[in-house]
């Protein structure tokens, strides 16, 4: 089974529309929030994009506030969405990534987390698929090995294959 792993770009498309929404909306309707998770650095992203749009004037106020609300109650309430805290080792261990990809302080950390929850899921048979719209966070996940869905350029029947396929065996 694959488990999913939502980095801000990717999530803010759950609460506020553009070109991925439908594919991560497919993504929460098909797979229960226990095969979700995200870095909890992730949820003030989604609440800063959200409040630059809000300022922008490409979200109503009301917009806002429901977008707000239903981010809220799904994500940084919600029970069963895991929200996994970098300890110091993972955040040392993230800065190579840095320089090497050319990735900010976030991503270097989102990829560093994915990376050991990856490596932990594969000794139970299951899988990880980073899930973002940041092409150079797709990039180094994939050069390290890790399974990538982007909504904003993948298709449905990619997302229905990880969603359904299990793994592929470890060589």
């Amino acid at each position: 089974m694959n488990l999913f792993w939502l980095d801000a770009s990717a999530l803010v498309m759950r609460y506020s529309a553009e070109r991925g929404s439908p594919q991560i909306n497919l993504l929460f309707s098909q797979v229960s929030g226990s095969r979700l998770l995200l870095v909890l650095e992730s949820v003030g992203e989604v609440i800063s994009v959200l409040v630059r749009k809000r300022n922008s004037g490409a979200l109503t106020k009301h917009l806002f506030h429901q977008a707000i609300t239903n981010f809220t109650a799904e994500i940084i309430y919600g029970p069963s969405v895991r929200k996994l805290h970098p300890d110091y080792q993972q955040v040392r261990a993230s800065w190579g990534f840095i320089e090497r990809y050319s990735l900010n302080s976030t991503d270097a950390i989102i990829l560093r987390c994915a990376l050991d929850e990856a490596a932990e899921l594969r000794l139970l048979g299951h899988d990880l698929v980073l899930v973002s719209a940041d092409a150079r966070l797709i990039g180094a996940a994939q050069a390290e090995g890790l399974r990538t869905f982007n909504p904003e350029t993948d298709d449905r029947t990619v997302l229905d294959a990880l969603i359904a396929t299990p793994p592929e065996p470890s060589s």
